[in-house]
């Protein structure tokens, strides 16, 4: 089905839904790059025109990429429940931003139709909204998930304590783990990069975390970010695995390309189930996406890159994730160019993230080569906090040494906590009280107060 909208004098025809899509998009250098975008300002008007004009129910009738051919595809439209989406189905997709953003639409009526939402729908209503927008209707829609804490709780942001090391040297790595706890970050987990998919590393890692949490009785959560086969021999093999770990896209082609499936997420899943390790629930999977990973892995099929996002989160919903984290700016400036498309983008995917159920956290970061500072990263981070994001990273002075990128610092959590009032999770948050390291309040306590602690901590970890 084609689509038309005329300015003026000029009448702009859009050959199908996709790219209407594409050219309704807010510009950004993976659609440039894709040859998608729009040609001009005026064209992605008459694009966003004709877009609020689409039916929601059109997207269930229109797929933009083959259900015979992709399982993306298949999942998205086998799991969506007519029931849910009975309450907007009548509604095209201007209307169903209105709605969004009607002092009468709250968390209940959010959560009431997630069910019927497809990653498309929520895609194409982003393309509507301005960045307030994105802001207003997300902090409506909490998503909570429990492990050994709880995340998402309204009021609350938590920090994945992000420790790398370019060696996966343990003692390095347990040294930056000390620092982010006693910053009172950790909160959603800690979770290491390693760098090399060694199972023994792995491994030795995995226990390093674990026999300090047990010690220190910490109400948090360990990842060690390698791939899904390797965490699965690792479960197998006896390893304290709590949080399963995956990179995922959103079509068939590019989850091939790392090395994965549907049917390989669910072993996981299960595997990780198997395990009983969480306390106050059973969310385990940790996944992680950014846009543009399916246009690098020539896998996009011609669809714009915010919507394969947020197609990537119908595979996260299918699996019940404790954490998803969308790494905004890593990929780099051929996707996302500057500060602004940044800023853009993680705000699209917290908000589409959180519309499908999604905990949503984004590692609100940016590559060297890339036209953006960490002003920009500031922004975002404030306007993140103010959306309700689940979680953010925190790393030692907000610069990663494996990965080699930009990020956001332990200071940049305590930052954002205290201009916006955000908690940690309680459990982890009394613990932090329990240990002198905070006060009632989530206020740091002086270094001397904590003095016992870090002691401690370095002569069992070896730690000159």
């Amino acid at each position: 089905m084609s689509y038309t909208e005329t300015i003026g004098s000029r009448t702009y025809r859009f050959a199908d839904l996709k790219t209407l899509m594409a050219k309704a998009s807010p510009l950004r250098s993976g659609d440039q790059l894709a040859g998608v975008a729009a040609a001009s300002e005026e064209e992605r008007v008459a694009a966003k025109m004709a877009l609020a004009q689409v039916p929601l129910r059109t997207f269930l009738n229109e797929a933009l990429i083959p259900y015979e051919s992709d399982e993306v595809t298949r999942l998205v439209i086998d799991e969506h429940s007519p029931q849910a989406f009975a309450e907007i189905a009548h509604l095209t997709v201007g209307d169903f931003r209105n709605w969004l953003l009607s002092s009468t639409t709250d968390a209940d009526a959010l959560t009431r139709i997630t069910a019927g939402l497809t990653p498309e729908m929520v895609a194409a209503v982003s393309k509507l909204m301005r960045n307030q927008d994105l802001i207003a209707a997300a902090r409506k829609r909490p998503v909570i998930t429990r492990f050994r804490n709880t995340v998402g709780l309204p009021g609350h942001m938590s920090v994945r304590l992000q420790p790398n090391h370019p060696t996966d040297d343990v003692k390095g790595i347990a040294a930056s783990m000390l620092d982010g706890l006693m910053y009172g970050c950790g909160d959603a987990m800690i979770g290491i990069n390693p760098a090399s998919d060694n199972l023994a590393a792995i491994t030795k890692l995995l226990l390093m975390i674990d026999d300090f949490r047990q010690r220190y009785q910490v109400p948090t959560q360990s990842c060690v970010l390698t791939h899904v086969t390797n965490t699965i021999a690792a479960i197998e093999k006896g390893a304290p695995v709590d949080l399963v770990f995956q990179s995922i896209a959103g079509t068939e082609k590019a989850n091939a390309g790392f090395g994965i499936s549907l049917a390989l997420l669910q072993e996981a899943y299960e595997a990780g189930l198997s395990l009983k390790r969480g306390t106050v629930g059973n969310n385990l999977m940790y996944f992680e996406t950014g846009q543009g990973s399916a246009l690098s892995a020539d896998a996009h099929f011609g669809v714009d890159q915010q919507t394969c996002e947020v197609r990537a989160y119908a595979v996260a919903r299918k699996f019940n994730p404790f954490l998803v984290n969308t790494v905004v700016g890593f990929i780099g400036p051929e996707y996302l160019y500057d500060g602004k498309q940044i800023t853009r983008a993680g705000l699209e995917d917290h908000f589409c993230g959180k519309l499908l159920g999604v905990p949503m956290g984004c590692d609100i970061c940016y590559t060297n080569h890339a036209e953006a500072d960490q002003d920009d990263m500031d922004n975002l981070l404030t306007l993140l906090g103010v959306a309700g994001i689940n979680f953010i990273m925190g790393i030692p002075g907000a610069d990663d040494v494996m990965l080699n990128y930009q990020s956001t610092s332990f200071h940049d959590a305590l930052y954002v906590r205290d201009v916006l009032g955000l908690r940690r999770a309680p459990e982890f948050e009394e613990w932090l009280e329990s240990m002198q390291i905070t006060d009632a309040r989530g206020a740091l306590l002086s270094a001397s107060t904590q003095q016992p602690l870090l002691e401690g901590a370095r002569d069992w970890m070896g730690i000159a």
